[in-house]
């Protein structure tokens, strides 16, 4: 067994786990590590221009894939940057790992250069955080890594690797491949359900979210229609079943369809299934209640920790998403007749994603989605971040399958684009779209750069109303007519684009977007369009003097 240095032994399990990329900032406390990368062909490295960039990167990646989004960074700043990615990977249960540099073993505890805890700092928020301290064990903790990564709620690891102890030269016995972990849905369980399916009258699905996969979304979809189960998405997973199956209901979350929310409210089964409920899926915990009195819940998570944690099951299934629901398209029972809610429910979303024409709205967003939903098609990545801009393509938008809606149910700000680098890079195929606000694209901005050094091929969708829009909504709503804090003024994004070797158009008027799409589709990399909007014109269902009159 030859001698090896902990850097290299740490590419080589990465190697045999089968990252084929990573993301990082480089550190002077992991230069072990990038000099066993120095001409590794198996690893895609991706160099990016800040930490909390990597992160977001890593996690989309990891959202894509399947598999742990891989990121790299060194300590002190350079690991508190990347926490927000590690709180996205956390709520959204997304497989990540984070390495980070760490200072040297010997110096460790005298608040040295850049120190910080760890374990300690990172706990709270991933699944687990752990240093290396002996390099022979770097297959150990990698493999184990890669394992809670996956396993159950998938979620972010965190392992700190100090300095000298990726110089260490020591032999360490490689670990295999680790095998995913597929657990089939008990049987009578299952026959459980399909029993509450013959009595109930009025039931409806919520799907999406840990552990869900195309596998999932293709069978659950089939078995969907084959019975007229009306199916909803969950906060931001509306690509959990392509959104032309026949009983696709819509999306959960902020601004959904006034008729979906009472079917949820009126069904008597609730089938949840790879969904946590959490606050945003169900309106804060009330268009469905922890103890949902006068209603039946069925409850499928790969977790069982997650299985009664807030909301009470009537029925917990703990399964993988694809072998559970598979073993529904598969199921047989010619008892269960077939619902009239799903095409209904259907024709519902059908009517609520069409957009409408609004009088005295100089740039309507609804008409863009509208072009861009004629011009991309289903194939296109949606990617996005937090703010108000969003609920355009929330509502307007027709996902296909996954993965092809990038947003991060914790709702940070500043993942749209990173985000959509990793897609751009993932899948060179396909039309791959960043829709910011002016404030959040601000906040990663400089990840244009990193597009730019890796040819990636994206389109930026920069909704500008000089304002953080949700900050001021609910300011208008709280506080009518005294602003504080919200108002922006924002660059030359136009300019900003072409700084970075791309392409850009500035948009005011409804009339001009679909035509600057056309432009942008005719080129390649870097395309921005700058659409200048209204303040006033806060939200695809409200104004702010809509909000300061009920506010009186």
């Amino acid at each position: 067994m030859n001698k090896r240095t902990g850097g290299q032994i740490l590419v080589d399990q990465l190697k045999i786990q089968g990252c084929d990329r990573l993301f990082t900032v480089p550190g002077e406390s992991f230069l072990a590590v990038l000099d066993a990368l120095h001409g590794e062909d198996a690893i895609d490295v991706v160099t990016c221009r800040q930490e909390g960039g990597v992160a977001y990167m890593a996690d989309a990646d990891g959202k894509m894939t399947g598999r742990p989004g891989i990121a790299f960074v060194t300590r002190g700043p350079g690991a508190t940057n990347a926490t927000g990615g590690v709180h996205v990977a956390f709520q959204d249960s997304t497989p990540m790992i984070l390495f980070i540099g760490d200072v040297a073993r010997g110096d460790r505890d005298r608040e040295g250069f850049q120190e910080v805890d760890f374990p300690a700092f990172f706990s709270p928020i991933a699944k687990w955080a752990a240093r290396i301290e002996d390099a022979r064990r770097i297959p150990e903790y990698v493999a184990r890594a890669w394992r809670v990564a996956t396993a159950g709620r998938p979620g972010p690891v965190v392992l700190a690797l100090p300095e000298d102890m990726l110089r260490d030269e020591v032999e360490a016995l490689d670990r295999p491949p680790v095998a995913p972990l597929a657990e089939a849905p008990d049987l009578g369980a299952v026959q459980a359900l399909f029993e509450l399916l013959k009595q109930a009258k009025k039931p409806i699905a919520i799907v999406g979210g840990a552990d869900w996969s195309p596998r999932a979304g293709h069978h659950f979809a089939n078995f969907a229609a084959r019975a007229g189960l009306p199916v909803a998405a969950a906060f931001r997973r509306q690509d959990a079943i392509a959104n032309d199956c026949p009983v696709y209901a819509g999306q959960l979350g902020y601004g959904p369809n006034p008729r979906l929310q009472q079917r949820i409210r009126d069904a008597d089964l609730v089938i949840a299934v790879g969904a946590r409920l959490g606050e945003s899926t169900t309106d804060g915990y009330s268009l469905i209640t922890p103890d949902h009195p006068g209603q039946t819940l069925v409850h499928v998570h790969p977790d069982p920790n997650e299985l009664g944690r807030v909301y009470l099951a009537d029925l917990p299934i703990c399964a993988d998403m694809g072998e559970f629901a598979e073993l529904l398209d598969e199921w047989d029972d010619p008892e269960l007749g077939t619902f009239d809610g799903g095409e209904d429910a259907h024709r519902e979303w059908l009517d609520w994603s069409e957009p409408k024409p609004r009088e005295g709205v100089t740039l309507d967003l609804g008409p863009c989605v509208a072009a861009m939903r004629d011009k991309l098609g289903p194939s296109a990545i949606i990617c996005n971040g937090a703010g108000n801009f969003s609920g355009w393509w929330h509502r307007y938008w027709h996902y296909g399958p996954q993965p092809s809606q990038l947003a991060p149910t914790s709702g940070t700000m500043g993942y749209g684009l990173p985000a959509a680098v990793a897609a751009a890079l993932r899948f060179k195929d396909r039309p791959v779209v960043c829709v910011a606000g002016d404030g959040d694209f601000l906040m990663n901005g400089q990840e244009l750069a990193t597009a730019a050094q890796y040819g990636a091929d994206l389109l930026v969708i920069l909704v500008d109303n000089a304002a953080y829009g949700t900050i001021r909504m609910h300011q208008e709503r709280d506080y009518p007519e005294r602003l504080s804090a919200t108002r922006l003024d924002n660059p030359d994004f136009v300019k900003l684009a072409e700084a970075f070797g791309g392409w850009g158009v500035r948009v005011e008027r409804t009339a001009d977007f679909a035509p600057a799409l056309d432009q942008a589709m005719d080129r390649g990399g870097i395309r921005l369009i700058h659409c200048v909007t209204d303040v006033e014109v806060i939200t695809n269902q409200t104004t702010i003097g809509a909000l300061r009159a009920r506010s009186r």
